[in-house]
């Protein structure tokens, strides 16, 4: 009885666990989804900054220090004037398929992907679309990158910086530390090995 009585309810709390993740997921690529009549509407830049906020990060504009962080308080005109210089994205739920927002971004230099879920190789093959302005980019613990998205990364022909750390799926660092350093000369590549306790 008492056997029967813990499998329902860890039965019970597993399907809960797996909808409640499978809504989150469901919301998440609604967040993610490019929407170009937006886009034409109010530019690139603030499509993003729009597509980003909604997923949790934060967009820095060019020659301003603030951070923007709220739906509420982005620009209600002048959306030229708005340009993305930085993105962080740490703890966020950008996905690859929000990622053909970054087409159009022409002063983007920065981002940080730091414990973003949803980060997979596919959203790592699209930064492609900011190849000409990426200098500095970094990518911290997150679990659905792999060997294939980092080498991928060699796309990326104007980077100054790049920081890998904590990819439990990157099964051969040191093959990505070396391709990487030869493909991009002009890099620092950082790929230090995780620290074990």
């Amino acid at each position: 009885m008492l056997i029967s009585f813990l499998f329902k309810r860890q039965t019970s709390f597993y399907l809960y666990s797996n909808t409640t993740r499978c809504l989150w997921g469901w919301l998440n690529s609604i967040f993610n989804r490019v929407d170009p009549a937006r886009i034409k509407e109010v530019g690139p830049d603030r499509a993003a900054a729009e597509w980003l906020i909604r997923c949790g990060a934060a967009v820095k504009w060019k020659d301003m220090e603030k951070w923007q962080t709220d739906y509420n308080t982005l620009p209600c005109s002048g959306f030229h004037r708005y340009k993305i210089e930085v993105i962080d994205a740490t703890d966020s739920a950008v996905m690859d398929i929000g990622f053909p927002h970054l087409r159009g971004l022409e002063h983007l230099q920065k981002i940080k992907f730091h414990r973003c879920s949803y980060l997979d190789d596919n959203a790592l093959f699209m930064l492609a679309y900011v190849k000409n302005t990426l200098d500095n980019l970094e990518i911290v613990s997150c679990g659905n990158v792999s060997d294939e998205g980092v080498l991928s990364l060699q796309a990326l022909q104007n980077l100054q910086y790049l920081y890998l750390y904590d990819l439990p799926e990157v099964r051969d660092r040191e093959k990505c530390i070396h391709t990487l350093t030869q493909s991009l000369p002009k890099c620092l590549v950082d790929f230090p090995p995780v620290k074990k306790d």
